[in-house]
């Protein structure tokens, strides 16, 4: 099997569904920074991390697998059964947040990107779902969007946060607060 095809040399892609759309759709760059959001999960994955996390992380890879194709389909001609996420999904990474927050001291200052390098790879990865998040929220004003999906996004982003400043803790690092210049 080839991985090329050259049917994108024009500038178009097709959908799930079989839709054709320029390359810079909305749609397109949605998945697309999911793509990029999941590569950035699998670089903090791969790191000499606790294993609990890293079971996480990949199955957060499968979801947003979930995400994806989800928006890769076109919701109007599409026939193709794709997964869904549950309730439990977003659930999931709430329970893992609270059982991080517990450990971890009260947040009295914004913490800055950084600490060591998975940190600063969990904060990345934050920033780009955020974007994600955002880039669904617009293409969900014009065309249908599972609302799991962004629910999904902002708690993934939360989660990040958290897992970054666990992650700093774990190592003995300290925090790197916002003191700003008044």
């Amino acid at each position: 099997m080839k991985i090329y095809t050259k049917t994108g040399d024009k500038g178009l892609t097709s959908l799930i569904g079989g839709t054709r759309v320029p390359k810079y759709h909305l749609r397109i760059e949605c998945y697309g920074t999911i793509d990029e959001l999941n590569s950035y999960i699998g670089l903090i994955q791969c790191q000499d991390i606790d294993a609990k996390y890293q079971l996480l992380l990949k199955e957060i890879q499968d979801r947003l697998f979930t995400v994806g194709a989800a928006l890769a389909a076109d919701p109007e001609h599409s026939r193709m059964k794709i997964p869904d996420l549950h309730e439990s999904d977003i659930q999931l990474l709430e329970t893992e947040m609270d059982q991080m927050n517990e450990l971890l001291p009260e947040l009295k200052h914004f913490i800055l990107p950084g600490g060591n390098t998975v940190v600063s790879y969990c904060h990345i990865a934050r920033c780009i779902c955020r974007r994600a998040e955002r880039l669904t929220v617009q293409l969900a004003a014009d065309s249908f969007v599972d609302g799991k999906m962004t629910i999904y996004l902002n708690r993934l982003s939360d989660y990040l946060f958290v897992l970054a400043r666990k992650l700093n803790s774990d190592a003995g690092t300290a925090e790197n607060i916002w003191l700003p210049r008044l």
